[in-house]
């Protein structure tokens, strides 16, 4: 996935901080500089915390964890609502309830509740005046819209991304207590060392809400999608494994033909000296003389 570069911040005005009168101590080592009343931050910095956060969620997604994406502000609402339904993942949007990670069981129980009232033909609607069941659907209603995000979480997550740490303190109170780790944006009126994994920023702008929590996002999905590639390959590596088998079969059979051809080929070579030979021989015979040239031969002798 491409990385988040520090023109990409700085186009979206994740360098803004608080005015200097709103800010919070701790939070001097990200801040680069004052300019007319308002802190910058150092945005090398925010990438270098932005690393170290999606290191912390590439490992806690491939061991098959769950990520829970808090942001109640009216800023992130959408934002984190979008993002964590592309990712697959649980939020929270409306307002943090109290022991949503502490007292889970009894979310689970009011989750249950809601299951009921959703569900269609249920017996609790029968034999109920028209008042009672207008109450029990804005019940359904009210809860509906206070589990939409965490309707299906089935356990505790393990990693809590949460957009402005200072307006979120009760829920990193939970998952402190629980000892969950978070990732936060968080601005200079915020004390970074509330949360382990603080990513400074300007946490009021939509655009830089959208930038770091879709990076986020992307990284699940990156992490996801190359553990699906993973479990494929094998099955391809022995799909090629048994081609891979062909072509040394043919070798093998090309290797058993070598000798033979070989062999046929000194025999060849073996039978055509012979022939050349029996050729040489056969025009290389002397020619025998005739009866007749031995008598005129003998007649020169004698008469000498």
């Amino acid at each position: 996935m491409p990385e988040i570069k520090f023109e990409d911040l700085l186009a979206t005005g994740a360098h803004f901080g608080h005015v200097t009168r709103k800010w919070h101590p701790s939070f001097k080592p990200f801040i680069l500089m004052e300019k007319n009343g308002v802190y910058i931050i150092n945005l090398q910095e925010t990438i270098k915390c932005l690393d170290n956060a999606r290191e912390l969620i590439r490992t806690i997604v491939k061991r098959n964890g769950e990520v829970l994406f808090v942001g109640t502000k009216k800023a992130a609402r959408d934002i984190v609502q979008e993002e964590a339904d592309r990712c697959g993942m649980f939020y929270v949007v409306e307002r943090w309830l109290g022991g949503t990670l502490t007292n889970f069981s009894t979310i689970r129980k009011s989750i249950k509740r809601l299951q009921l009232l959703e569900k269609e033909g249920s017996s609790i609607y029968e034999n109920l005046t028209k008042k009672e069941v207008q109450m029990l659907n804005r019940e359904r209603i009210k809860l509906a819209d206070q589990h939409r995000g965490i309707k299906d979480m089935k356990r505790l997550p393990d990693l809590i991304v949460i957009v402005d740490g200072k307006y979120e303190t009760t829920a990193i109170k939970e998952a402190k207590r629980l000892e969950i780790p978070i990732v936060a944006l968080i601005d200079s009126n915020t004390d970074p060392n509330i949360v382990p994994y603080p990513i400074p920023g300007n946490d009021d702008s939509i655009r830089t809400i959208q930038l770091i929590v879709g990076a986020i996002a992307d990284e699940i999905i990156a992490v996801r999608e190359g553990d699906s590639k993973e479990v494929a390959e094998p099955s391809a590596n022995g799909a090629s494994s048994s081609e891979s088998e062909k072509p040394e079969a043919k070798q093998a059979d090309a290797e058993s033909e070598e000798p033979a051809k070989a062999a046929e080929e000194k025999a060849e070579t073996a039978d055509e000296p012979e022939a050349v030979a029996e050729e040489s021989v056969s025009t290389e015979e002397p020619v025998e003389e005739s009866p007749a040239e031995e008598s005129e031969e003998d007649k020169i002798s004698e008469d000498s």
